[in-house]
């Protein structure tokens, strides 16, 4: 996620990291050399293109801007639901950690341990990526036969969870805490799993394949088509109105596909390092074990 100073405006105009430009670059060049070609050809009448009607393509232009605006809400609301959710991790992982400590000294390490690897485990699970058993090693302390059972899991997140659930069982059996707090307890790990479960489903249902292509090929087919409406009003300045009205509607289709996975390591997809190690600094912090340091943006990049 990129992290920068939005209150400087004359920074912000010429910004190039993190914003959508780059990728986008190509096809903007190959619009404004077409409408460039056109206009100029147009201007010098070396040759006159056969005249689309501009109110077609104000008609096209006011539909379009209707849809992306849809499709970059709806992807906008995929990102903020799973910031949401990790939000919720967040907050239920201290509250966790502050009632858990009714539970043996020993015991209650053993579910913040299971805890912090639930986050990394989620993590890497969203990212499709894989772990860093050392690193994990490092922060929770798991022996190597533990991590190795855990990496045997198709599903490492839903695991932990058991294995959470499995210490508050074995708690309640041995006495050392009453029904009523096991259920308060197990309330927690519930709600970590609902967590899961609502990561899954945005992860695993993107928006509809034919919807995505209907939208992109009509942006371009606009873009491409744009500079033979205008050419013959604008000439010589037709590559600089075409070039704006195609950085808007490339750029709002190119976020819009960009932010509709939010748990990537794009420019402006969530932060979920930053997040785990968050919650690894904070429960090592009441366990009284050493912490890693905070992760620091690189080139303004939070991952």
């Amino acid at each position: 996620m990129i992290v920068r100073d939005q209150t400087d405006l004359i920074k912000l105009l010429f910004s190039w990291r993190g914003t959508i430009l780059p990728k986008i670059l190509p096809a903007l060049g190959v619009v404004m050399l077409l409408s460039a070609i056109v206009g100029g050809l147009e201007y010098t009448q070396i040759y006159h293109f056969p005249e689309l009607p501009l109110v077609g393509f104000t008609l096209i232009g006011v539909v379009l801007s209707i849809f992306l605006g849809f499709k970059n809400s709806a992807c906008y609301d995929r990102w903020w639901e799973g910031r949401k959710l990790w939000g919720a991790l967040i907050a239920n992982a201290r509250h966790f950690d502050r009632d858990c400590r009714i539970l043996p000294q020993g015991r209650r390490e053993k579910v913040i341990q299971h805890v912090i690897v639930f986050a990394n485990t989620l993590r890497d699970r969203l990212r499709h990526q894989t772990a860093h058993p050392t690193e994990l090693t490092e922060t929770t302390g798991m022996s190597q036969q533990a991590l190795t059972q855990l990496y045997q899991q198709h599903n490492a997140p839903q695991y932990t969870l058991s294995l959470i659930q499995w210490e508050l069982m074995q708690s309640l059996k041995e006495g050392e805490i009453s029904d009523i707090i096991y259920t308060q307890l197990n309330r927690y790990v519930t709600e970590l799993s609902l967590v899961q479960t609502g990561c899954d489903r945005i992860a695993n249902t993107p928006i509809p394949f034919a919807y995505s292509v209907l939208l992109n090929r009509t942006v371009f087919f606009f873009c491409f088509m744009l500079p033979f409406s205008v050419g013959p009003i604008l000439g010589l300045g037709t590559p600089l109105l075409v070039g704006i009205l195609t950085y808007t509607f490339l750029g709002l289709d190119a976020l819009s596909s960009e932010i509709e996975e939010p748990f990537g390591t794009q420019s402006n997809d969530l932060p979920l390092d930053s997040m785990v190690r968050l919650i690894e600094i904070e429960l090592l912090g009441t366990l009284g074990r050493p912490t890693p340091p905070p992760i620091q943006a690189q080139d303004h990049n939070l991952l």
